[in-house]
């Protein structure tokens, strides 16, 4: 067994596979780059070794730097996480004639894999169902049209070296194939430096399986179940679970052993995952092999109880495999939900800078599980991912792991930045969801206008009327036994209250009980009960009774609520003062119609317009760069730049004046 092994990665990936390599007796080194020499993963490893600047084409892309940092400490192997070199077959053939050992597949197997159009092929030679379709080099757009009309449409239109959704286009027609052929050209050049594109059949009513393998040196492959990660937006997973509700147990046979045959067709090694799409009817049709770890292997390992990073480092030293197939049994139900530094509310753009308050919620051995790479002070930088954790949930049943993943949300807390718990919240609600019925276009189908705060509906405001009133009242009952009041002057405390909230009223009676307060409004009474305390962010107790689990905190004179990804600011003020607001002005918010705001944190790359410059609905204004990706600022109406007021290289925050218009 290894002795010292480099992680040539960041964040939570590299703090899962480091946890690993510590219970295994392994020392480990981390690499970072000079944004990251505070960050999680550099103080769990035993060494560390910085290896350039922020940017990951100068520090975790370059190979050189990798390896010179192997020999410096001394690692014998080097494990890739996902992600930057994971599935780079240079770096895996030149640490292996460097003397290192890669922890994942041979190069030769990351080559055959890593072309979409070679992995087609091999595939099919495999005997493993492919989509029909169009595998050879196409020349032009008049082409595309006319293979595609001999495939039939749909079709989709695919760049060999895509991922990430990038160079992927599905066209209905001929006018859709001439012009998405160009497109995905375009897109394949500009972000892989390989134009070459394929077209196949489009698979109506797809679901996005993946099969877990793990193989050894001694021909030994095994295939570890489904996960069922058709939950997308805009082809990025959001959350996965294993096993999928949509297969039976004769496919989830057939696909394994399609998947395992096409493993030990590129004389396979480590751990890899066979990615199919199944239509409707239940045909299902090979896409790629992602010859590394996935994300989402958690869920996997909580129904199987094997741990992937332990195997593939065992695999990589020599070890055969510990089981076979026929001890790999399902055990209950996992679920994932990637907890990611975006705001959902604005178009999921990203958010940066300090975690004030980061605290996930507890875990508990085989029922509540947190990866994560971050703290709480710590920072979210612009250069990388969104990523700030997973969690993972199991349950003996699918209901009981989506209830579990609810009460996980709902005590996960995170301030200073915008998570997309609240939209996580969202689908843990969601009737279709919960049914399991649902394909890759579901939450283009739910959220079709994007997601926004009217999707968050809470069945029962005034269940968050009666907790604001909670608080309030035991800030009162703790204000009242301050010391040296005057005899026969002291605070009565009243228990008739008004809850202001979202612009409405909800008039409150709060008595005293055991342990807690009864709240009624109307006819709904809630008897709540638990210990706790001003500064905690989570509270915990019964309400009528009933377990419940949710964030309740004092800001300044507001009470902040937040139960299943409804989020709430509520006033809670005796009925007097409350007919007495009634009589006060309102204040009208500022007019920002005249202004372009940075919608998040980020570095302004481009201003692309001028003071006097007219300009027309749709143009390009700017262009913000934040987490590795673009985002271009349009004109909502035709109007005349004033002024320009950011400069180009400038680190914007939130709501920063970018643009001023006449």
């Amino acid at each position: 067994m290894f002795k010292k092994i480099l992680i040539a990665n960041r964040g939570e990936i590299a703090c899962r596979v480091m946890k690993t390599a510590k219970k295994m007796g392994i020392r480990t080194v981390a690499v970072y780059s000079e944004a990251d020499k505070d960050s999680m993963h550099v103080l769990m490893a035993d060494e560390a070794v910085c290896i350039g600047p922020a940017a990951s084409k100068e520090s975790y892309l370059v190979i050189d730097k990798i390896i010179d940092a192997c020999k410096a400490t001394g690692a014998e192997a080097v494990h890739p996480g996902y992600g930057f070199l994971s599935e780079n077959e240079e770096f895996s053939r030149r640490l292996e004639d460097n003397g290192v050992i890669f922890i994942g597949p041979k190069h030769y197997s990351v080559a055959a894999m890593g072309d979409k159009i070679a992995s087609k092929k091999l595939a099919q030679e495999a005997r493993v169902n492919t989509i029909p379709g169009y595998n050879a080099e196409i020349v032009d757009s008049a082409q595309a049209v006319e293979i595609a009309k001999g495939i039939g449409y749909p079709v989709m239109i695919k760049a060999s070296a895509g991922g990430g959704g990038k160079g992927l286009r599905v066209a209905f027609n001929d006018k859709e194939a001439f012009e998405g052929f160009e497109a995905c050209r375009n897109e394949a050049r500009n972000s892989f430096g390989d134009d070459r594109v394929f077209i196949e059949k489009f698979v109506e009513g797809p679901h996005h399986i993946e099969i877990q393998v793990i193989a050894d040196s001694f021909g030994n492959t095994v295939y570890l179940l489904e996960r069922e990660c058709s939950i997308q937006r805009r082809h990025q997973k959001v959350l996965e679970e294993a096993p999928s509700p949509f297969i039976d147990d004769s496919i989830r046979k057939a696909m394994g052993e399609q998947a395992v045959a096409l493993a030990k067709a590129v004389n396979y090694q480590s751990a890899g995952t066979v990615e199919f799409v199944v239509g409707s009817d239940k045909s299902f049709y090979f896409l790629e092999m992602n010859t590394r770890l996935q994300v989402e292997h958690p869920v996997t390992e909580m129904i199987t109880g094997v741990d992937l990073v332990e195997l593939m480092i065992r695999v990589a030293a020599g070890e055969t495999l510990p089981f076979t197939q026929d001890d790999i049994k399902p055990n209950g139900w996992a679920i994932e939900c990637r907890i990611n530094a975006e705001d959902p509310f604005r178009g999921f753009l990203p958010s940066v800078g300090r975690l004030v308050k980061y605290r996930p919620p507890e875990t508990a051995e085989g029922q509540v599980r947190v990866d994560t790479g971050v703290f709480e002070g710590g920072e979210i930088s612009m250069y990388y991912d969104s990523m700030i954790a997973k969690l993972i949930c199991h349950g003996a049943t699918r209901d009981q792991a989506i209830s579990r993943m609810r009460d996980a949300l709902n005590a996960f807390v995170i301030r200073g930045i915008d998570s997309n718990i609240p939209f996580q919240a969202a689908l843990m609600q969601n009737p279709r969801f919960l049914s399991g019925v649902f394909t890759t276009a579901f939450i283009a189908e739910e959220y079709p206008s994007g997601f926004v705060a009217t999707d968050v509906v809470h069945d029962d405001p005034g269940l968050l009327a009666a907790l604001a009133a909670f608080g309030r009242r035991r800030y009162i009952d703790r204000a009242v036994q301050v010391s040296g009041q005057m005899p026969g002057h002291q605070r009565k405390v009243g228990s008739e209250w008004v809850v202001q909230m979202e612009g409405k009223d909800y008039p409150v009676v709060v008595t005293p009980i055991p342990g807690g307060y009864s709240v009624t409004h109307g006819a709904d009474r809630y008897d709540l009960v638990s210990d706790w305390k001003f500064g905690e962010l989570v509270f915990r107790g019964t309400c009528n009774g009933t377990p419940i689990c949710l964030q309740l905190e004092r800001i300044g004179l507001l009470y902040r609520v937040v139960h299943f990804g409804k989020q709430v600011k509520a006033t809670v003020m005796t009925a007097n003062a409350a007919r007495m607001l009634a009589l006060m002005p309102k204040k009208l918010p500022p007019d920002l119609s005249k202004f372009l705001l940075s919608p998040m944190p980020g570095l302004l790359r481009e201003v692309s317009v001028a003071a006097g410059q007219q300009v027309s609905a749709g143009e390009k204004l700017a262009v913000i760069e934040a987490m590795k990706m673009e985002n271009v600022l349009k004109a909502e109406l035709d109007c005349k730049v004033k002024k320009v007021v950011a400069s180009p290289g400038e680190s914007l925050s939130v709501d920063q004046v970018i643009i001023e218009f006449e």
